[in-house]
């Protein structure tokens, strides 16, 4: 693995951006892989999978490369999914105690810091406060927030708490890692949200562009925007596709500071920024699609969250996708929530207490969407797929398209859907080949159709 690691160094391939970071003995500085400055000897190098482990190995992130805005790697691919599970409470549920995350894990606090000890050597309190630095971090370098609001947004009570950290951990304040002083806009974000290359920027974008919400949703030839919500917290963002650059340019408009990183969590997954594009590729010939047929760069190309994803899969059983898609703007049209020329996607308990007469369709489809809300308005987030499943209405091929669009799932295999059939016959895929990247697999026939 070292001498992977130093010919990726050496290669600066933008492609391994985010795979794993270099830290500089002579320096104590680490650094990202297409670092430009000159690269040291290999003697004085060390390497990790994790910012996290360079910051508790003691250094500290460089200013020149920014370590805090390489794209986001599942570094932990491999291990047990329990970690994997909490590294991603961690990081979405930044105001939940750790008793209450290993709790949602199945396992008691003392475990879950054993595991995570174990396998990527940082506590969980360790690994949630890097995680918080690195962003403020990030916001510190290219937003227009205060440090009061940097300090909010990331997570920490206080500026003072916040400047108290990134001294410790990183040897700078706020003021020193902010280069210029900024106008101050507490309404107005703009971030960066890098991607490993290639990025198939145009299938994404017809795809989400055939399946939009008028008035919540809006594509271009460049960008993808959409109203968005967090319970009363309203906002708004559009993400700009950058080719040259490797990153979309995001501009955020949000009622609440706090909500920030949630919201860009989300956007990261609803345009699949943490793929690793090249093993996906790799997955897909071994699968026995050819390679003139390869998207390169493939994405899942996600929707805001699982009750979305199952308003569009009930709205879309055994109809066309143009049909799917007249009913699911006329949903959102007659129950979707509408402030200052703004709509938003309807929310369970909307679509619960709505007549649905507006949408024609058979009558049991409309009482399966309206059992499926009472039952996401009852359970919010503790709803599982097998929950789901004994809903009337709602089947196997369902229960996957919530998963493969709204928890952006990367092995689901829709093998009962018919234009998959179509193209395993006509193509010759074995699809267990490409596991645990079905769900690539998935969108790849489909795009062949």
């Amino acid at each position: 693995m070292s001498e992977q690691y130093r010919q990726a160094r050496l290669s600066r391939d933008p492609r391994f951006d985010g795979q794993f970071f270099i830290a500089v003995k002579t320096t104590g500085i680490f650094c990202r892989p297409v670092c430009p400055a000159a690269p040291p000897l290999e003697n004085n190098v060390e390497y990790y999978a994790l910012a996290h482990q360079a910051m508790q190995a003691g250094y500290r992130p460089c200013l020149r490369c920014r370590p805090d805005s390489a794209p986001e790697s599942p570094a932990w691919r491999g291990v047990d999914t329990t970690v994997e599970r909490g590294l991603r409470l961690l990081t979405d549920n930044p105001e939940q105690n750790i008793k209450k995350i290993a709790d949602r894990l199945g396992i008691t606090d003392r475990y879950f810091r054993a595991l995570l000890q174990r396998h990527i050597g940082v506590s969980p309190k360790q690994y949630r406060l890097f995680e918080q630095l690195l962003f403020a971090k990030q916001l510190l370098h290219q937003g227009q927030l205060s440090v009061e609001q940097v300090a909010q947004a990331s997570g920490f009570t206080s500026a003072r708490r916040l400047q108290t950290h990134m001294k410790s951990i990183t040897g700078l304040t706020p003021s020193q890692i902010r280069k210029r002083k900024r106008n101050v806009n507490g309404q107005h974000i703009r971030v960066t949200l890098p991607f490993r290359p290639p990025y198939a920027w145009p299938f994404i974008r017809d795809f989400l562009a055939r399946r939009m919400v008028k008035q919540v949703e809006q594509v271009t030839d460049n960008s993808y925007a959409r109203h968005v919500t967090f319970g009363e917290v309203r906002g708004w963002f559009r993400a700009t596709f950058d080719d040259q650059r490797c990153y979309f340019d995001v501009e955020i408009e949000l009622d609440d500071i706090r909500m920030l990183k949630p919201l860009l969590t989300k956007i990261r997954r609803i345009l699949d920024l943490q793929c690793d594009p090249i093993l996906i590729q790799s997955a897909l010939l071994s699968a026995g699609v050819a390679s003139q047929d390869i998207l390169h760069g493939l994405r899942i190309p996600g929707v805001w969250d699982t009750f979305e994803a199952g308003c569009r899969a009930i709205l879309g059983q055994q109809v066309s996708v143009k049909a799917a898609h007249q009913l699911l703007n006329t949903l959102v049209m007659h129950v979707g929530r509408r402030e200052n020329d703004r709509r938003y996607f309807p929310t369970p308990q909307q679509v619960a207490d709505a007549p649905l007469q507006e949408l024609k369709m058979p009558d049991s489809r409309r009482q399966t969407l309206r059992h499926f809300a009472q039952h996401m308005a009852a359970h919010a987030d503790a709803a599982s797929p097998q929950d789901w499943l004994q809903l009337k209405g709602i089947g196997p091929w369902t229960v996957a398209y919530m998963q493969l669009r709204g928890e952006s799932a990367p092995d689901i295999w829709l093998e009962s859907d018919l234009v998959i059939k179509k193209q395993i016959d006509k193509h010759r895929v074995t699809a267990q080949r490409a596991a645990p990247w079905r769900s690539y697999l998935t969108l790849q026939l489909w795009s062949m159709a």
